[in-house]
């Protein structure tokens, strides 16, 4: 399964949120008109058009003024990854 880009996630959350720009490589905490309400309505739309992904809150564990659009790629990256490793 083809993940989107990290690219493809920033105008998806941005779209969500109204922000009138996303940066992914911005701390998602200091993101003007992104907060934890539009994050998760973003990984619930995330969820419905991957279902096979098993994603969930638990993406957003441990997010800190560090983590950015990109290390929610990479986790994702990740979890596509596991069925594939299980198989």
């Amino acid at each position: 399964m083809e993940l989107p880009t990290v690219e493809d996630l920033a105008t998806q959350l941005q779209a969500v949120s109204g922000a009138e720009a996303v940066d992914v490589d911005a701390a998602l905490l200091q993101i003007a008109d992104v907060d934890s309400l539009d994050l998760m309505e973003w990984l619930y739309g995330f969820q419905n058009k991957y279902p096979d992904i098993p994603a969930d809150e638990s993406l957003f564990k441990d997010i800190d003024d560090t983590a950015t659009l990109r290390t929610l790629h990479e986790r994702l990256m990740a979890l596509a990854a596991q069925p594939a490793a299980g198989k």
